[in-house]
């Protein structure tokens, strides 16, 4: 049986890496979805796919620092499916890096505003439906091992915002644990996609982020997904407040 059978799932930053390789999953794992991000036709193009693969899912682009954005993407899921299960809070940016003491206000906010505030507004509305709906549910933040177990220098917004996202999880589960709402943020080291290409732009600097990882690879985004969907499904039943690392071994490896 699939895992995920009549399950209504939220995904924002579906349109590439994760993000899309968790709807596409998701999918054949019998949810019926609900993809967000900023890109129209990368969410038009995940779609077609989706139901030329015999899904269900519909798409809405927006910008996640935006609260009506969130409130829209639970009433869609509503509106078309009847109701929410599961949400995938996954946009991110790397955002503003560099030398600490110069990184700019703005780009500092901004870092926090995506990844950090984003999510908490979308948590904050998927919550709200799933306590409505007395049907318990999963939600689950994508996190990473940076400022959790390992810093580099020049990522301070990117730590900062995405390390909050684990005490977030921490307090999201204590507080809607008691109407059956589970809350986990998964953690992944370094994945193949657009952002980690962009970052690690050479041989050299790939060649250096692989060797971090006690596997001595980096992960494609489907290996990430796996994780996302265990943590969404009922075989996670009694697991919530974790951050869970998929970081192929980097976080204990020190050679």
């Amino acid at each position: 049986m699939k895992r995920l059978t009549d399950k209504v799932a939220l995904i924002t930053g579906a349109s590439a890496g994760i993000g899309r390789a968790t709807a596409l999953l998701f999918a054949a794992e019998g949810a019926r979805l609900v993809v967000g991000a900023r890109r129209q036709h990368e969410l038009d193009s995940l779609v077609a796919e989706i139901r030329e693969r015999g899904g269900q899912a519909v798409a809405l682009a927006g910008d996640v620092r935006s609260e009506a954005y969130a409130r829209d993407l639970v009433a869609l899921a509503v509106k078309t499916f009847g109701r929410l299960d599961i949400a995938f809070n996954n946009a991110g940016v790397l955002g503003e890096g560099g030398d600490s003491t110069r990184v700019s206000e703005a780009g500092w906010n901004d870092t926090l505003a995506i990844n950090l505030t984003g999510a908490f507004l979308g948590a904050k509305h998927q919550i709200a439906q799933l306590v409505a709906q007395r049907s318990g549910g999963s939600v689950i933040f994508t996190s990473t091992f940076v400022g959790y177990t390992v810093a580099f220098p020049g990522t301070a917004a990117y730590a900062a915002s995405k390390s909050g996202l684990i005490g977030l999880t921490q307090a999201l589960a204590a507080e809607y644990g008691p109407q059956g709402v589970r809350v986990n943020a998964v953690l992944p080291g370094a994945v193949d996609t657009d952002m980690y290409q962009a970052a690690n732009d050479s041989e050299q600097k790939q060649a250096f982020v692989t060797g971090l990882h006690a596997l001595k690879r980096i992960a494609q985004p489907e290996e990430v997904a796996r994780s996302v969907l265990y943590l969404a499904s009922d075989d996670a039943a009694f697991v919530t407040g974790t951050a869970a690392l998929v970081d192929g071994g980097l976080s204990i490896t020190r050679t």
